[in-house]
């Protein structure tokens, strides 16, 4: 789960650092680089392509390729460590769908824990005068549109395998983002095409390693550990950009963090 959660934080650094080419262009070349892999995989495996739960497949991608679209236009007005930190809200979202789309219930410690989340939210819009409304309102979109991709993947169910999930996906965010950043092209220079081609390769491993450890170690001992990536990509945001976290941002982010893995555990007891 380390190293999923600093590939992921590798990879949104680099997102950082390529802040002047549009969020459509780098949706574009993280989801065609991914698509080497999830194809070489069906492939090999011999796993039909186009899986089972067709109008749920595409409409998984839909709604993923909008809220990765969100998130990678936020990081342009956000410190990262912010802006994941925000996109991290997305199962607070997912379980308020599930009430309405799974007939899930949310337990009053729940609510709780989901509270102290959002006050963490309160407190770094409020409170640190340094973070951009525009940039809030775009992670905060890309969460809940998140949210709206674990309840989806829950409908799918073990229907259709993992990997043809994650190809649809990756096939719609290519067309979607190829098609719309076709008016605002910026030809990337020297090291920018390694970097732009690598987002695919730092998402697709940062998902394998951290199925792998889902697949070797409890729910309760490893998920947890996915918020590290928080704090790796606020370490690389002050040391590779310079980015200034106010006492009350990491308060907040803190507290979204906090209440999140706290309702991660009490899920896993009440499931064991």
């Amino acid at each position: 789960m380390l190293i999923s959660t600093l590939a992921f934080a590798c990879m949104n650094s680099i997102v950082k650092y390529l802040i002047h080419i549009s969020a459509y262009q780098i949706v574009f070349f993280r989801s065609i680089s991914s698509l080497v892999f999830t194809f070489g995989f069906l492939l090999k495996h011999k796993i039909p392509l186009l899986g089972n739960n067709k109008k749920l497949l595409i409409l998984r991608g839909l709604v993923g390729v909008t809220s990765m679209t969100f998130f990678f236009s936020s990081v342009k007005y956000l410190p990262i460590g912010t802006a994941v930190s925000l996109r991290y809200m997305a199962p607070i979202f997912a379980a308020v769908f599930a009430i309405f789309l799974l007939n899930e219930r949310i337990r009053k410690i729940q609510w709780l824990f989901f509270s102290m989340a959002f006050a963490g939210v309160v407190i770094i819009k409020g409170l640190d005068t340094q973070i951009d409304s525009y940039g809030l309102l775009l992670a905060f979109i890309s969460a809940v549109f998140s949210g709206l991709v674990y309840v989806v993947i829950s409908k799918i169910g073990k229907g259709d395998h993992p990997v043809v999930i994650v190809n649809y996906f990756m096939v719609i965010a290519a067309l979607v983002g190829g098609s719309l950043s076709i008016a605002k092209w910026t030809t990337p220079v020297g090291i920018e095409w390694l970097l732009l081609f690598s987002l695919g390769v730092f998402g697709f491993f940062g998902q394998v390693y951290m199925t792998k450890a889902f697949q070797i170690a409890s729910n309760t001992q490893v998920a947890p550990l996915k918020y590290m990536e928080v704090i790796f990509t606020v370490l690389l945001g002050i040391s590779l950009f310079g980015e200034i976290y106010t006492f009350w941002s990491l308060l907040g982010i803190g507290m979204i963090i906090t209440g999140l893995i706290l309702n991660v555990i009490y899920k896993a007891k009440q499931n064991n």
